[in-house]
């Protein structure tokens, strides 16, 4: 979907994530120690860039659906924190080289050859002892899980990400996780994530 198509989802006045930071964000990052700089890559929103404003991160929130970004500022508004949102398309998008303590990457898909492209610059953005976190649907998802993206093409593995990421950081995790969902006729389902976690070397 380009910029135009998540403008027209994220359009309605009502959130279309929750307010609150993705389960595995907050599981994550929660002891994590707000040491200065933060990004949330592709942030829709801001529920995740928010959440780290909330806990004094230095946040800039970067997407490129200009709609997605005026709730996200409005959102940090009604919490009374502050938000720097970048208006950018992630394929195009340079962040300076060891510029944050900490790069977010939540449910970000495109085609493995435009993440190949931006896992990388992600993983120099960070300074040295940084944190990296990417959190996605897996690519085990449309067969062994449920809802998400069901093109192979956008989908990706732990160990694919981790791969990338070897050359500059110490991989912590890398793993599938599950998650509970509840589908459209209100039963419980499993979706599948994969889950990478590293500090920059």
């Amino acid at each position: 979907m380009d910029a135009a198509g998540w403008d027209e989802r994220y359009r309605g006045s009502e959130l279309v994530w929750k307010a609150a930071p993705n389960r595995f964000v907050g599981e994550e990052l929660a002891d994590l120690k707000p040491t200065g700089r933060a990004v949330d890559l592709a942030a829709g929103e801001g529920r995740n860039a928010v959440w780290l404003a909330e806990r004094g991160w230095e946040v800039d929130a970067v997407d490129f659906s200009a709609v997605a970004l005026e709730k996200a500022e409005r959102l940090a508004s009604d919490r009374d924190v502050r938000l720097r949102t970048v208006r950018a398309d992630l394929t195009l998008w340079a962040p300076p080289e060891a510029t944050y303590d900490l790069v977010l990457i939540a449910y970000l898909h495109l085609p493995w050859p435009d993440m190949a492209q931006v896992l990388p610059r992600a993983a120099t953005a960070v300074r040295e002892g940084g944190t990296l976190l990417l959190v996605g649907h897996d690519a085990a998802n449309p067969e062994h899980g449920h809802g998400g993206p069901q093109d192979p093409r956008v989908l990706y593995t732990a160990e694919q990400v981790a791969g990338l990421w070897r050359p500059y950081a110490d991989i912590l995790r890398a793993e599938t996780v599950t998650r509970a969902v509840t589908d459209g006729d209100g039963y419980s389902r499993t979706a599948l994530d994969a889950l990478v976690r590293a500090v920059r070397r």
